[in-house]
């Protein structure tokens, strides 16, 4: 599956992590701590995630371009999964079930005529709140800690490993040593503030720097995410290091980490807008191909921006 892998050469890909918050203000879908790993515990639970990927995948179709399912693992480690009770051996089990069910979805797509690419990834989300800089691991803690829930992805279908929402180099080098020795492509994406920069302070072209010199360039590639189009596009020049950026999965406000955290209600912002400035950033950088929404937004955002595709 490496070739088909996302590249320049292999076209656009539509990707989507916004489910928790669409499940929870849209829906009334309560998901302890964020995570939505228990609803594979229940065919009920199950039919609120497959739409999701089925909708996803036709949108993909009528366009002509790929897309890449993620699994719903970003909260299934170790302490976020005991901050809700959830035991390391039943951590495992949601890993393999969340890879059992996208699984389950490609094939049904790929009997059908004129499926598209279809990519399954195994997400994994960082230790700590992305919104808390202040609480970080070193490399070889980041590489320990993950270690079980790679581990547990190496035995599935998957085809890649995308580390979603870091907010720390180090965190990404220690998820990139420990998927070392699977045979899984890793993808690292990171989060930024309004201003460009990682919520450690970090800039975002000295993150990518750190993580591909001390990893010999392991990275797949590295993407940003879970921050409006406007908030990496102002930092992103066309320097030898943005090439190793290849996907932004936005989020559809404009708002800050601190302004959404303190939020009571969702801003879905403009799905119009959404889908001109993510649109602007692919045609302004050709090789970021993997395209998709974060929190607050929903299919109808997706649905506009494979309008434009």
């Amino acid at each position: 599956m490496i070739q088909m892998l996302p590249n320049p050469d292999n076209g656009v890909f539509l990707t989507y992590t916004g489910m928790e918050t669409d499940l929870i203000y849209n829906k009334g879908v309560d998901l302890p701590g964020f995570a939505t790993h228990p609803l594979l515990a229940s065919r009920e639970g199950q039919d609120w995630l497959r739409p999701y990927y089925d909708s996803q995948i036709v949108l993909a179709r009528a366009a002509g371009i790929g897309c890449i399912l993620e699994a719903p693992t970003w909260a299934a480690n170790r302490d976020r999964g005991r901050d809700i009770h959830c035991s390391e051996t039943v951590l495992h089990q949601r890993n393999l079930q969340a890879l059992d069910l996208l699984a389950d979805i490609r094939r049904k797509h790929w009997r059908r005529q004129e499926a598209p690419t279809i990519l399954l990834s195994a997400n994994i989300g960082p230790r700590h709140d992305s919104y808390a800089p202040a609480a970080q691991m070193s490399a070889a803690e980041a590489e320990n800690y993950h270690g079980a829930q790679i581990q547990s992805f190496a035995t599935t279908e998957a085809d890649l490993i995308t580390a979603y929402t870091l907010s720390h180099a180090a965190e990404a080098i220690g998820i990139l040593n420990a998927s070392a020795d699977t045979a899984l492509p890793t993808v690292i994406s990171f989060t930024v503030e309004t201003d460009g920069r990682l919520p450690s302070g970090q800039p975002l072209q000295d993150a990518i720097e750190e993580v591909d010199q001390a990893t010999d360039r392991a990275a797949c590639y590295f993407m940003v995410n879970c921050a409006h189009p406007s908030h990496s596009s102002n930092v992103l020049d066309h320097a030898p290091w943005v090439q190793r950026l290849h996907g932004v999965v936005a989020n559809a406000s404009r708002c800050s980490h601190a302004e959404l955290e303190a939020s009571e209600e969702l801003d879905a912002g403009d799905p119009v807008e959404f889908a001109r400035l993510m649109m602007a950033l692919h045609h302004e950088h050709p090789q970021i191909t993997v395209l998709g929404g974060c929190c607050g937004t929903d299919m109808r955002h997706l649905h506009e921006m494979t309008k434009r595709v």
